[in-house]
């Protein structure tokens, strides 16, 4: 079972789509999500489901692939139990609310499988610290439009410079942190506006979000770029971490440096995060 951390973008790939799915591998994402939940019509769920178990069966990448089911009232346990023989590296359950839909999701998933949750609700975002329950539960992916519609707001609010929707964000990834568990910012569905993409991604990664869920290879690519440390920030976090411990090794604590000013233990510690998240 692979290890879901220090990813920068999922890519959703819809389950009714053989084009699509025979991609899988091709782009630069570190997880690929087939879908066979919200935008699969109620009368193709049946035929997406052996399409996307006939593509597990066949396809073998370094990435993670994630499948996204239906809900547990909407044939979702029975996705679950049909899946578990094509092993995917996780599956993805929507409409999570409470750590019992966690708990069922651990029971009903086989032990090698990893476990994705949907955090698509006011009720799920207030619980979300607490679902970290289990070593196979180990991503959250935001879902705002469901979001804004369980607080029965209009989706026209979403916006960069509401605060609701820079609370909502800062929420997912404080309380994502809090539980240990890898998250992932909310789908941009207006795919060709590139530019609004790129501000968002800019936008979320400011608040500390550091992973995208995406719908193009475009949005790919941006996300990647924009998430990803620079050689800059690389450089100066060795320089600092090498700088420290040299220092410390004779008792000295805090000291200055020409180029990057007063060095001490938490801008040291600071340096370990970044090098952290290259690994």
């Amino acid at each position: 079972m692979p290890t879901s951390k220090n990813h920068h973008c999922a890519l959703m790939v819809p389950g009714d789509n053989q084009k699509l799915l025979d991609k899988i591998g091709t782009l630069n994402a570190d997880i690929y999500i087939l879908n066979l939940e919200d935008a699969i019509s109620q009368e193709n769920k049946i035929k997406a489901r052996d399409m996307v178990c006939q593509q597990l069966k066949k396809t073998k990448i370094k990435q993670i692939i994630s499948v996204r089911v239906n809900s547990f009232d909407n044939g979702g346990e029975e996705d679950i139990k049909v899946l578990n023989a094509f092993k995917p590296d996780a599956i993805r359950i929507p409409k999570v609310q409470s750590i019992d839909d966690v708990k069922k999701a651990l029971t009903l998933i086989d032990k090698d499988i990893e476990v994705h949750l949907t955090i698509e609700s006011a009720k799920a975002l207030d619980n979300l610290k607490y679902f970290n329950i289990d070593k196979r539960v180990t991503t959250v992916f935001l879902g705002i439009l469901d979001m804004f519609e369980s607080l029965k707001i209009p989706q026209s609010l979403i916006k960069r410079d509401n605060p609701l929707v820079g609370y909502i964000l800062s929420k997912f990834v404080f309380d994502s942190k809090l539980a240990n568990l890898e998250h992932f910012s909310f789908v941009y569905q207006e795919y060709k506006n590139l530019d609004e993409f790129t501000k968002w991604v800019e936008f979320e990664k400011s608040i500390g979000i550091s992973a995208k869920t995406c719908i193009t290879p475009s949005q790919v690519e941006i996300a990647n770029s924009i998430f990803s440390t620079s050689k800059q920030e690389i450089q100066k976090a060795t320089i600092i971490k090498q700088l420290f411990e040299n220092n410390s090794q004779n008792g000295i604590n805090g000291f200055i440096h020409d180029k990057y000013g007063f060095i001490d233990e938490p801008i040291y510690k600071d340096a370990l995060v970044v090098l952290k998240s290259l690994k």
